[in-house]
């Protein structure tokens, strides 16, 4: 069956870096386009950056450009985001997810394939 396991996550300062990292099983991955949500307590979960099958074409939510990259490795099946510079409204519990078409399905959130999270606490 598909699976997708995020890594990475942890309690950090302010100003650290963290990368995530998403294994991925069960599906032809140089097929599906990835991405990355991530849920705060109290809030709805968010789109965070999405990444094509080449790896060309990426996408962000505006909160984040300039900090986070999302990059993909096909030969390991995984995908990974970097975040760098984070900050203490960066905690929440981030989630991979895939999906077979465009980035811009994940930009609306349009998947059915997900991870079970990985927790990123930022402590001021």
């Amino acid at each position: 069956q598909v699976q997708l396991v995020e890594s990475g996550g942890g309690l950090v300062q302010a100003g650290a870096s963290l990368r995530l990292s998403c294994a991925a099983s069960g599906l032809t991955f140089s097929i599906y386009s990835m991405g990355w949500f991530r849920q705060a307590p109290g809030k709805e979960r968010e789109f965070v950056a999405a990444i094509g099958i080449s790896g060309a074409s990426t996408r962000y939510t505006d909160s984040v450009k300039g900090r986070f990259s999302i990059s993909r490795d096909n030969a390991k099946n995984t995908v990974y985001l970097q975040i760098n510079s984070l900050k203490p409204e960066d905690t929440a519990v981030y989630y991979c997810a895939a999906v077979m078409g465009s980035p811009g399905l994940l930009v609306q959130g349009r998947s059915n394939t997900w991870g079970q999270g990985t927790q990123v606490t930022v402590s001021s």
